[in-house]
């Protein structure tokens, strides 16, 4: 499916129900610019490789563009192009001064040395340095990037520019003027979405049992952070597989596995099971943290959860989102229950522009209120609209982002 028709299908049925304007709808389908780039880069064994990149500008109406650069090998327009819309709802939602943006390059990094990988961070920021920078535009990491990769792209913005300007991207090292807190920030903003919902339905966290699709950053880390919480981690899977143990498994130790052995299959006292059956599995809170599209049309009516928690990016299709709610399965969106992760780049770039850097404790207070503030919005929406938590966070987020472009006299 394209997620590009998905993202817009969204608006247009939450259009629908706000009695948008029809001029604001009609540019809030299409992103405000695209840039899309071909560039050279020298290889370790001297061969010179051309590649594909991007860089959408979705919008900008509430302030600079933000959003993640991915390195994939099946990176395309469409995916970033619906990511850049998925931003600019997800900085809304939450009430930042942000727009929405995202950008990637069609790679395989794993195949890279990491010499390789510097020359083509690196040339991809030449290729799109006109467009972005503090005020205008401001990056992170995505799928396949990392800090040391938002490291070497913005010195090669400092070298464009003639002077530093931390700024402009953010999801840096400390060193270079990250923020504290960063590294575990979409799961920690995900658990306070997941502790809100489980006040509003009842469901005690104390004991109750998750499955976590995807053991990546987000993955892990919500594992880790619910167990601290009370909640017993039941079954976690990554791309090779899964693994499952009734008894509970211990969110460190399964990382650990991982680390070592390259996935969390053959973890010790669990047993194997598939990435499909782990999201039919009879559990309180599901978190996928993979990829996009994983609960369709096909598997929805078998979703047992009683909340799903969308720590990733499109896990859910419009057509299986009508099912969860008919089957009263709680659906946390991924525009506001992986917030957490802009929200700390929000605090970064804050940041960097005073050169004020704040501790780890204070930085977990502000994205808690933020989160809390946020999922409270979005169920006050839900439930005066009677809409699913998806369409209520749309609606938040539209009618923010159009309230700004009327004021700024563009409609």
């Amino acid at each position: 499916m394209n997620p590009f028709k998905i993202a817009q299908e969204q608006l247009d049925t939450a259009a629908k129900l706000l009695k948008l304007d029809p001029a604001v709808h009609s540019l809030l389908r299409e992103p405000k610019r695209v840039l899309e780039v071909t560039f050279p880069v020298r290889m370790d064994n001297g061969q010179v490789k051309t590649f594909k990149g991007f860089r959408v500008q979705y919008s900008d109406a509430r302030g600079p563009c933000k959003g993640g650069i991915r390195f994939h090998p099946q990176e395309t327009i469409d995916t970033v192009k619906a990511l850049a819309a998925w931003m600019t709802w997800k900085t809304a939602c939450v009430d930042i001064p942000l727009g929405g943006g995202k950008g990637g390059v069609i790679c395989n990094p794993k195949e890279m040395s990491l010499s390789e990988l510097e020359r083509l961070s690196r040339a991809y920021i030449d290729a799109i340095g006109a467009i972005i920078g503090p005020e205008l535009d401001i990056p992170a990491p995505d799928v396949y990037t990392t800090p040391q990769i938002m490291a070497w792209m913005v010195d090669e913005f400092a070298k464009i520019r003639g002077y530093n300007a931390p700024g402009v991207i953010t999801g840096k090292p400390i060193a270079l003027g990250g923020s504290q807190g960063r590294g575990d920030a979409t799961a920690r903003g995900a658990v306070y979405t997941i502790r809100e919902a489980a006040k509003r339905l009842n469901i005690p966290l104390k004991g109750a049992t998750v499955a976590v699709q995807g053991y990546g950053n987000a993955g892990s880390y919500a594992a880790i952070l619910l167990q601290e919480m009370g909640a017993q981690i039941i079954a976690v899977s990554d791309s090779k597989g899964g693994i499952i143990s009734e008894k509970g498994l211990d969110p460190n130790a399964v990382l650990q596995h991982k680390q070592k052995t390259g996935s969390v299959i053959g973890f010790p006292g669990a047993k194997n099971i598939t990435n499909e059956a782990l999201l039919e599995l009879e559990c309180a809170i599901l978190v996928p943290a993979a990829l996009e599209n994983v609960i369709t049309a096909k598997n929805a009516s078998r979703i047992k959860a009683k909340i799903v928690a969308e720590a990733a990016n499109g896990p859910t299709t419009p057509d299986a989102d009508e099912i969860l709610l008919k089957n009263k399965v709680f659906d946390i969106p991924d525009f506001l229950c992986n917030a957490g992760g802009v929200t700390v780049s929000y605090f970064e770039w804050v940041q960097n522009i005073y050169g004020l850097y704040w501790p780890v404790e204070e930085v977990h207070s502000r994205l808690d209120k933020i989160m809390t503030r946020a999922f409270n919005d979005v169920y006050d929406m839900h439930v005066k609209h009677n809409v699913n938590m998806r369409m209520a966070a749309y609606m938040l987020s539209v009618q923010r982002v159009a309230e700004a472009m009327k004021l700024r006299g563009w409609v």
